[in-house]
């Protein structure tokens, strides 16, 4: 099922197929296919109505970060996923008022949502915060920063430093205790980015 609410984009609306074929091929239940299309949906409000360019690196950022769930980490569980669509700590304007979450979905998804910190609000206890939220939390923590490692070079080179370092220092460590795939790979990032972009 193709939510309604993505008629206005064409990606928007390739996407939500792919990521409901993705999760049915993974063996989920249509209930549970049907919460991560609603999540993705209302995730991708915002998107559609701030985002003038559906070509933006942060357009489809909620699939991306439900998809690294799906495919890297092998999550079948549709509360984190639908989490994982949901998650944003990097461009705080796009993110779905908690509020609107419980509303729209299950409360469990708004429980999960506020166990994952926003460096931003988080400051120096961002780690903490991490090393102590439960292992679903950190996994999306960790997926939802992934994917906005990935399209970096693509924002100004102004935030290039910070956003490498406190993905290094913080994320990476927390990977290392979180799931290997995702250390594997933001441990590639860090090191391809520096040479290739901060040198």
């Amino acid at each position: 099922m193709i939510v309604a609410g993505l008629d206005a984009s064409p990606r928007a609306r390739a996407m939500a197929q792919r990521l409901a074929d993705t999760a049915e091929h993974a063996g989920l239940a249509a209930a549970d296919v049907a919460l991560i299309e609603r999540a993705f949906d209302l995730a991708m409000q915002p998107r559609i109505e701030r985002i003038a360019d559906d070509h933006d690196p942060d357009f489809l950022h909620p699939a991306r970060t439900t998809l690294i769930l799906l495919e890297d980490v092998g999550c079948r569980d549709a509360r984190t996923l639908a989490a994982g669509a949901l998650c944003e700590t990097v461009r705080l304007e796009l993110a779905v008022p908690i509020a609107r979450v419980e509303a729209a979905l299950d409360p469990a998804v708004r429980a999960l949502l506020d166990e994952v910190p926003v460096p931003e609000r988080a400051g120096e206890e961002l780690l903490e915060r991490l090393v102590t939220a439960g292992q679903d939390a950190r996994l999306i923590a960790l997926a939802e920063r992934l994917d906005h490692a990935r399209h970096l070079h693509l924002r100004p080179a102004a935030g290039w430093p910070a956003f490498h370092a406190l993905t290094c220092d913080v994320y990476l460590p927390l990977a290392s205790r979180a799931d290997p795939t995702l250390e594997r790979r933001l441990r590639w990032w860090c090191g391809m980015f520096a040479r290739r972009f901060l040198r």
